[in-house]
């Protein structure tokens, strides 16, 4: 077992009552993706309040590509975390710290490798996912001054999923907070004072993750702990590599392979028209929100899990993923009913359309509402990866989820009687609710391998 702690941020994930651990890890990663959503938010205000339409469209362009590249990275940074929290669990110290530096390291390789990606390559995508001519060099101006910031971006998440290992969410979300705010400040000042358009927000967001990178590896380095970091001894030790890959790739594959399904899941609802597209994109803003406060409860299952696993606490497991899915379940149905008799007035800050407004709802009503299905979806992977199973989550998720919706689209919708938008937003809690019932019965499967190993 890990030794008394030693800073007052550090979670003890392995003994005593699980669930207000539970909530003490996850209030501040909800209050961490919020603040992040609400920061993107100030962005897409301030370039489309001061720099125009045009602008906000090359803006607005770049979202789902940027998603694309950076997805696969994202999830290296899970198989960090679960890696660190496992060797945190059986107080491997000296494997603890080889997974500390080669994450760190790999981290950094995979943001100058983005950069270069997105720098280079910038035209060469847009023109590939067809933005509109007239958007075309602003949105590629954006996207590569933004990627110049992906070095800093994949340290902050590397650096705040090994936090995460140990149960510190508290820092990650002070040093964001700071960077958030000096992001807004910097997008009123370069927009509107300097007039620099699409590229002061892109400058903004750069130097606001250099700030939280910097501050996450500052944190890092003066810590005495568990994480502590030596910029010396960066290193990728291959055996820690491999491990981090065997667990974040599939993660990673998993997040791109879903990004490219709701893009065709997009082009059915653009079908519709403007109105719905505008609609559903309003109520598909506020969705994210109800979205990262279940994810939240995915995330703290994977260092909960993976510590006690380390720790060979196997009998607190299923008692974990017990108090996480009641978690995601209630605040999910929650959270998401409170948007939902919100709705109009919520959705009137996107748009003064009551067509708009109506067309928004109706996404509401059946997406958000049952939003607790997603967070026990979610929540059940996180269980699977702790203890060591990845690459079944991803194949489940992308037949159940994915491609449930995607055979919705192609079979039923294709019925005239069932060619509505409502038909296409029934397929998110249906494909919810397969996926999850398939996850738990992978779980129950492999609980019992992991006991009949450790056992033998």
């Amino acid at each position: 077992m890990p030794n008394p702690r030693e800073t007052t941020y550090e979670i003890d994930m392995c003994n005593g009552r699980i669930l207000p651990k539970l909530l003490q890890f996850t209030v501040p990663l909800i209050c961490s993706s919020i603040l992040q959503l609400l920061f993107n938010a100030a962005d897409i205000v301030v370039v489309g309040r001061f720099a125009g339409d045009t602008s906000l469209a090359a803006v607005g362009s770049n979202t789902s590509i940027i998603g694309l590249l950076t997805n696969l990275f994202i999830g290296l940074s899970v198989g960090a975390n679960i890696l660190a929290a496992r060797f945190y669990g059986a107080d491997e110290k000296e494997n603890l710290r080889q997974t500390i530096h080669t994450s760190i390291l790999l981290s950094l390789l995979s943001g100058i490798f983005l950069a270069v990606l997105g720098v280079c390559g910038a035209k060469t995508i847009l023109v590939w996912m067809q933005a509109p001519p007239q958007v075309l060099n602003l949105a590629v101006l954006y996207l590569r001054i933004y990627f110049l910031g992906m070095p800093a971006m994949m340290l902050y998440n590397f650096g705040a999923a090994l936090l995460r290992a140990v149960g510190d969410t508290r820092r990650p979300l002070y040093f964001l907070f700071g960077a958030g705010v000096v992001n807004v400040v910097l997008n009123l000042f370069f927009v509107i004072v300097w007039k620099m358009d699409v590229a002061g927000v892109a400058l903004a967001t750069v130097i606001s993750q250099c700030i939280s990178a910097a501050l996450i590896l500052l944190c890092m380095m003066r810590e005495p702990g568990a994480v502590h970091l030596d910029l010396r001894q960066l290193h990728i030790f291959p055996a820690r590599l491999k491990q981090i890959l065997q667990t974040g790739l599939p993660a990673g594959l998993q997040g791109i392979l879903f990004a490219l399904s709701n893009i065709v899941i997009q082009s059915t609802i653009n079908s519709f028209g403007e109105t719905v597209m505008a609609g559903n994109a309003a109520a598909a803003n506020l969705e994210n929100f109800v979205y990262v406060s279940t994810n939240a409860f995915y995330q703290a299952n994977i260092s909960f899990t993976s510590q006690n696993l380390g720790a060979g606490q196997i009998r607190r497991i299923p008692q974990i993923l017990l108090r996480a899915l009641l978690c995601a379940a209630v605040l999910g149905t929650a959270f998401g009913g409170l948007v939902t008799l919100f709705g109009p007035q919520l959705l009137g800050i996107y748009s003064n359309s009551p067509e708009v407004v109506s067309a928004g709802m109706r996404r509401l009503l059946i997406v958000c509402t049952t939003y607790g299905l997603c967070g026990l979806m979610d929540v059940t992977v996180g269980s699977l990866r702790g203890i060591g199973y990845s690459v079944l989550p991803m194949l489940v998720t992308l037949v159940g989820a994915c491609g449930l919706r995607l055979l919705t689209v192609a079979t039923i919708f294709q019925i005239p009687r069932f060619h509505t938008i409502q038909t296409v937003y029934w397929s998110y809690p249906a494909s919810w609710t397969l996926t999850f019932l398939v996850h738990i019965l992978c779980y129950f499967w492999a609980i019992r391998q992991v006991k009949r190993r450790l056992s033998a």
